[in-house]
């Protein structure tokens, strides 16, 4: 018993309403009475009291209606109600209860009663809302440790994906560095030697044509011999061949040099670079994908580079995400082609398209393809750890997510998705100047 408890009587019978009043107010209770059901909801809406004391015989609603309307609303509906009858048969009790009441007190009064039965029901009142407040209180516990949980989980995941990233690097650029080392050392016996090869044949030659000049009819023999070999054919190809070889040489120096650009070690700090370099460096090292076969005529690929200043970065790093992001969309467009033939595919070409923009402090890197697209519901789940839409031993479901980290994370940029099934795929990558 306490001066909070506020108690709500609805009685017509302004004798009655008195005597309970009395009762309660003697008992230390502040009352607040009206006489209609109508005044009893229109009350609820400025007071909330701790009971409600509710007659079953009211002018217009009776007590069973203004009894279902006050558990019906949200707001009310927890208030204790107990109805007050002069009607004691079980009928109305159970229609009462069924209502939502929890209690009845029969007429007349007896005083004692009325306290008792006022005095067990504030108490389960305040009992149930001590154990909702605890209730409330747990689940909120329960929820910053689950929240605490999941930020742990991810922390665990971020750092796993961080250990397969830099165990990834280190091992691809171990090896790439060590094939570049390989290659460069024939390489650069081929080269030194071919020049050193085209003089001495071409020495030769001009010796030929000395022989020739000052003896110009041959034994039989010798011309026998010439035109075996069409010596003629022999002087002009043998050039050719040879600068054939430096053509070919050259382009292992260019791919050496790729394989050295994509597999750059990287330090502690960030290192100036022009990004176009990676991209072309990467597609390089992925032409034996975009070239054509007999399924499909070569993947056209289209640079559209915009003049970009050096950029701050982890050159390694950056050329794994360009790797997964075109090795994707070449998967993508060999998915797209699937029951596709030949002329099909020729009259609608598979194309990626590399674009850079500059935007004020920030570098844009597009990469754009027109395969098979991916649905809303693949592109919410795409960045995860082991997400994949790949069949089983075709992928890991961790390169987009070591991409997304390396992007936001270690560049403190943006990695953005843009796609529809059937539309193709566009990534977006911006990094800060």
């Amino acid at each position: 018993m306490t001066e909070q408890n506020l108690i709500l009587i609805v009685e017509n019978n302004a004798i009655n309403a008195r005597i309970l009043a009395d009762v309660l107010e003697a008992a230390g209770y502040r009352t607040l009475a009206t006489k209609s059901g109508e005044d009893a909801i229109d009350k609820l809406t400025e007071v909330a009291p701790d009971l409600i004391l509710l007659a079953v015989m009211l002018p217009g609603m009776d007590g069973f209606e203004i009894c279902d309307r006050i558990k019906s609303s949200p707001k009310t509906q927890e208030i204790p109600i107990i109805f007050i009858t002069a009607r004691s048969d079980a009928e109305d009790k159970v229609k009462g209860l069924n209502f939502g009441a929890v209690d009845y007190i029969t007429k007349p009064f007896q005083q004692e009663e009325v306290l008792a039965r006022v005095q067990v029901h504030l108490k389960l009142r305040q009992r149930t809302q001590q154990l909702k407040d605890l209730n409330d209180r747990l689940e909120q516990r329960v929820d910053e440790r689950t929240d605490q949980l999941s930020r742990s989980l991810n922390e665990l995941q971020a750092a796993q994906l961080k250990l397969i990233q830099q165990e990834k690097m280190s091992t691809l650029g171990q090896l790439v560095a060590g094939i570049g080392h390989e290659i460069n050392n024939p390489l650069n016996s081929i080269t030194g030697n071919l020049a050193h090869a085209e003089q001495y044949v071409q020495d030769l030659l001009s010796h030929l044509r000395l022989y020739h000049r000052y003896y110009p009819d041959p034994i039989a023999e010798i011309v026998q011999d010439a035109e075996e070999i069409d010596l003629p054919f022999l002087s002009t190809d043998l050039l050719q061949l040879l600068n054939t070889l430096q053509v070919a040489a050259d382009r292992i120096a260019h791919i050496s040099e790729s394989l050295r650009t994509f597999s750059r070690a990287d330090s502690e700090n960030t290192i100036a670079l022009q990004i176009q370099d990676g991209l072309d460096s990467t597609l390089l090292l992925l032409q034996h994908r975009i070239k054509a076969n007999s399924h499909r005529p070569a993947i056209q690929i289209t640079r559209d580079y915009a003049e970009l200043p050096r950029v701050a970065c982890y050159p390694g790093q950056l050329n794994q995400v360009f790797m997964n992001l075109l090795a994707n969309a070449i998967d993508a467009i060999e998915e797209s082609n699937r029951g596709k033939n030949y002329a099909e595919i020729v009259a609608c070409p598979n194309e990626i398209r590399v674009i850079t923009e500059l935007k004020s402090d920030k570098v844009t890197i597009r990469i754009r393809d027109n395969g098979v697209g991916m649905s809303q519901a693949v592109q919410q789940e795409m960045f995860k750890p082991s997400f994949t839409t790949k069949p089983v031993g075709k992928g890991t479901g961790l390169g987009l997510a070591i991409a997304y980290q390396i992007i936001v994370e270690k560049h403190q940029g943006s990695l953005i998705c843009n796609s529809a099934p059937g539309e193709g795929t566009e990534f977006t990558i911006e990094l800060p100047l």
